[in-house]
C-alpha cells in the first residue's frame, strides 16, 4: 500500500507530470458523437426479465443509429463487451448488429475483461480509430445477468495443479467474499458502507426524479410476462428500476451479512445484479466535423492495472493515479469520478485512499443504485459521466472499475459543448 501513497502524493498537484492531453483539441483527437444506453432493471424481477442480451444489444445499436442518422456503412467495427454468455457472446453479438440494421461489412468482436468489458470495447475502437485501422466504430457492452449469472457462469472443472497455486487459488473467491476482506484488511467499517449505498440511492433518486439521465436512455419497447398471470404483454422500459428512493442507513443496517456470519457486506451493500446495454460511437474529430455530427467528448486516456485477486475490489485505487500519470493530470483536474460501485467497501476504500472529494464521485448515484450487468458498466459509465459533465458545464471526467480476478481500469475523458 506503500506504493499508491508514494503516487498519490505527487498526483494531486494540477498539471503534475509530462504535457497535458487535457484542454486542446486536434483534428486527430478521438471524439465521441453519441452516447446511449438502455434503462437498467433487476435480473429475474425487472423490465427486461424477458429480453434476451442481443435485443438489448439491438436496441442501443439502433439508438446510436437513430441519434446521429449516420449511414451504417461508414461503421467498420463493433467491439462488444460481456461476461455471461455462451461462447463469449460472439455469435449472438453479430445477429444484433445485422438486426440493428448494420450491413455485414461491418466487422465485430466481443470481449471479456469482466466488469470493465464495456470500457476495454470502446478503448479497443478508440485505439483502432487512433492507429488509422479503422475511421468510425462503436464500442458497446452488453449483459442480461436474468439469463447467464448464477453457477453456470463458473468453470465446471479445474486444474488441481494450477488452483493449487494460491494466487490462482483466489481467482475463484466469490466477489462477495472479496469485499469483506477488503472491508476486513483496510478496515472499512459496516456503518460506512451502509451510509454510503443509502446515499447512492439517495443521489440517484434525485436524478431520475430531475430527469438527468433521460438524455442518455434509449426508451425499450419489449416482451414483458406478468409472474401473477402469466400474460404476455408489449412493454416500454424508460427508467432504471432499481433505484429505491428513501433508502436510509438505519434500514441497511438491518440486512444480515450476504456472504459470511462475520462478514460486513449485505445485499443493500452490493451491486444490484441487473439487465442491460449501452454503446458509444467514435471516430476522429476531423471525421465528425466532415459528417457535421456533435461532438460529446474526447477520449484522452486508458490503464489498466493488475492487483491481488483475493482483494480486487482495489483495482481503482491503482487505476486512477496510473491513467491519471499518462494523461499529464493530477486529481484536482478532474470534475467528475465514475467510479463502479461493485461493493460499498471498495469503492469507500479507493476513494479514501486517493483522497477523493466525495461530492465529485458518482454526483448522480452509481451502481449500488443503479445496478452492474456486467458487461455494460464500463460503456454505461462513459454515457452518464459525459451528459452530467455537459450538464454541469464541467471538462474532466474520469471512469474507473475494479476487476474480478484482481484488476482495475480507468479511463480519462474530456467533455465537450
Amino acid at each position: 500500500m506503500h506504493r499508491i501513497q508514494q503516487i498519490t502524493s505527487h498526483l494531486t498537484s494540477s498539471k503534475n507530470s509530462g504535457h497535458s492531453k487535457v484542454g486542446v483539441k486536434s483534428p486527430e483527437d478521438v471524439v465521441i458523437v453519441a452516447a446511449v444506453r438502455t434503462p437498467q432493471t433487476k435480473s429475474r424481477r425487472g423490465g427486461f426479465k424477458d429480453t434476451l442480451p442481443e435485443e438489448l444489444l439491438a436496441a442501443v445499436l439502433k439508438g446510436v443509429l437513430e441519434r446521429t442518422n449516420i449511414d451504417p456503412k461508414l461503421i467498420e467495427d463493433i467491439a462488444v463487451g460481456n461476461v455471461l454468455p455462451a461462447g463469449g457472446g460472439a455469435t449472438v453479438a453479430r445477429a444484433a448488429a445485422l438486426y440493428a440494421g448494420i450491413p455485414h461489412t461491418t466487422s465485430l468482436n466481443t470481449v471479456n475483461r469482466q466488469c470493465s468489458s464495456g470500457l476495454q470495447a470502446v478503448v479497443q475502437i478508440a485505439h483502432e480509430i487512433a492507429l488509422d485501422q479503422i475511421e468510425i466504430g462503436i464500442g458497446a457492452g452488453v449483459e442480461s445477468m436474468t439469463f447467464g449469472y448464477g453457477p453456470n457462469a463458473m468453470p465446471t472443472e479445474t486444474s488441481e495443479k494450477i488452483f493449487a497455486n494460491q494466487e490462482s487459488s483466489d481467482c475463484l473467491l466469490p466477489m462477495g467474499v472479496t469485499s469483506d476482506n477488503v472491508a476486513k484488511e483496510f478496515g472499512v467499517t459496516r456503518e460506512k458502507q451502509d451510509a454510503f449505498s443509502a446515499e447512492s440511492h439517495r443521489r440517484a433518486a434525485e436524478a431520475q426524479e430531475a430527469g438527468f439521465f433521460d438524455e442518455e436512455i434509449i426508451p425499450v419497447k419489449t416482451q414483458w410476462k406478468d409472474p401473477k398471470t402469466d400474460e404476455e404483454k408489449e412493454i416500454v422500459v424508460d427508467k432504471d428500476d432499481g433505484i429505491r428512493k428513501g433508502t436510509t442507513a438505519k434500514v441497511l443496517s438491518k440486512l444480515k451479512p450476504a456472504f459470511a456470519k462475520d462478514g460486513l457486506t449485505t445485499a443493500g451493500t452490493s451491486s444490484q445484479v441487473s439487465d442491460g446495454a449501452a454503446a458509444v460511437l467514435l471516430m476522429k474529430r476531423k471525421t465528425a466535423e466532415k459528417l457535421k455530427l456533435p461532438i460529446l467528448g474526447k477520449f484522452v486516456q486508458a490503464a489498466v492495472v493488475g492487483v491481488p485477486a483475493r482483494i480486487m475490489g482495489i483495482g481503482p485505487a491503482f487505476a486512477i493515479p496510473k491513467v491519471l500519470e499518462q494523461a499529464g493530470i493530477g486529481i484536482n483536474d478532474v470534475d467528475i469520478f465514475e467510479i463502479n460501485e461493485a461493493f460499498a467497501s471498495q469503492a469507500i476504500y479507493s476513494i479514501e485512499k486517493l483522497g477523493l472529494d466525495l461530492g465529485k464521485v458518482n454526483p448522480l448515484g452509481g451502481a449500488i443504485a443503479i445496478g452492474h450487468p456486467l458487461g455494460a458498466t464500463g460503456a454505461r459509465q462513459i454515457s452518464t459521466l459525459l451528459y452530467e459533465l455537459r450538464r454541469t458545464k464541467q471538462h474532466v471526467g474520469v471512469t474507473s472499475m475494479c476487476i474480478g480476478t484482481g484488476m482495475g481500469m480507468a479511463a480519462v475523458f474530456e467533455a465537450e459543448w
